[in-house]
């Protein structure tokens, strides 16, 4: 029984989701204490319940402390079934890291399995969907993990709504770690908005504003099409392709928040990725690392990438993977970012 204290680092929900997804791929129970305990409201919410019940119900879980506001959790789990499930977090909670938590798991399954996910799509502290669409599926498929995913409404907090599809294909064998230290050339940039039921003028004025930070043309800017009851809710994305990875920054349009602000504040993440010579921007750093170590575990093969910066929430979740995994993370100073290098133990 690995027994994990919820506290350490960053302490957030991270640490229960990657624990969970964890717990699934080797087989190993784990304890959960101190469940989120530095948060102005400490324990399992209603997202971070919807984690654990999708995970107890793909993998058959005997589970301890399974209700709201828990802070402590024990979970046991069973075999992973491939299959076709469907996980509603009933709220405007994200859906997308329910997803990130039994991707895991399933794409080392045998066979395919589909995820049909409800609730929040697009929400402040959480990977939006076009970010798995854009930056993490292709990576996961570079890997040797098959997966489709399908977006069939936007879900914004305090609405929530959302829908989307995953296709994950079963994969153990296949995966292949690889490096991933340099991004290689600009293939395209762009900007989306997503404003469902607001004026037209402040998709108008985020992606005007944007367009003139950044130098982009008109073409690069693009007023997503959104159905006016998908909201109201507001995300202005800006895509970077490059040969190597595609980073999806975004930043979330909020009361008393002008439009011009929400685009200042995403031009200046792009500045800085832009700036500096990482592969991986710091979200991407932080969501990388699992399904790798699970690679270069299951290969005994050595990988590496680079990334502008190193959070406090990445170091943590570098801890829990290797709690479950006998891989070996260190990290060095490497040009304008840092290196993370991954080696079996």
């Amino acid at each position: 029984m690995i027994e994990i204290d919820g506290s350490r680092g960053e302490g957030g929900g991270q640490i229960l989701r990657s624990a969970l997804a964890l717990s699934m791929c080797t087989g190993q129970a784990f304890t959960l204490t101190r469940i989120r305990a530095g948060r102005a409201k400490p324990g399992l919410m209603r997202q971070h319940l919807s984690c654990v019940n999708a995970a107890a119900e793909i993998s058959s879980a005997q589970v301890e402390g399974a209700e709201l506001n828990s802070q402590a959790l024990q979970f046991t789990p069973g075999a992973v079934r491939a299959g076709s499930y469907a996980f509603n977090v009933g709220s405007a909670g994200s859906c997308t890291l329910v997803l990130q938590t039994v991707w895991p798991a399933l794409m080392l399954a045998a066979g395919e399995s589909r995820v049909q996910l409800k609730g929040g799509t697009h929400n402040p502290m959480a990977p939006p969907f076009h970010f798995l669409e854009r930056s993490y599926a292709p990576l996961l498929r570079r890997l040797g993990a098959p997966v489709q995913l399908t977006l069939q409404r936007h879900g914004f907090y305090p609405a929530g709504g959302g829908e989307f599809e995953a296709v994950i294909g079963g994969a153990r064998e296949a995966l292949t770690p690889f490096d991933l230290n340099e991004r290689g050339g600009t293939l395209e940039e762009y900007a989306d908005c997503l404003a469902p039921a607001l004026p037209s003028s402040i998709a108008r004025r985020e992606l005007n504003k944007l367009a003139s930070l950044m130098g982009w043309p008109p073409e690069q800017l693009r007023n997503a099409g959104v159905r006016q009851n998908e909201g109201p809710g507001n995300a202005l994305l800006a895509t970077l392709a490059h040969q190597h990875v595609t980073e999806v920054f975004t930043e979330f349009g909020e009361k008393g928040v002008t439009a011009e602000a929400v685009a200042t504040r995403l031009a200046q993440e792009l500045r800085r990725y832009k700036s500096n010579d990482g592969a991986l921007g710091p979200h991407l750093a932080d969501q990388w690392v699992l399904p790798l170590a699970l690679a270069v575990h299951l290969r005994r093969q050595p990988a590496s990438y680079s990334c502008t910066e190193l959070t406090p929430h990445a170091l943590s979740n570098f801890e829990v993977v290797q709690r479950f995994l006998p891989v070996g993370i260190r990290t060095r100073p490497l040009g304008k970012g840092q290196q993370v290098q991954l080696t079996p133990a």
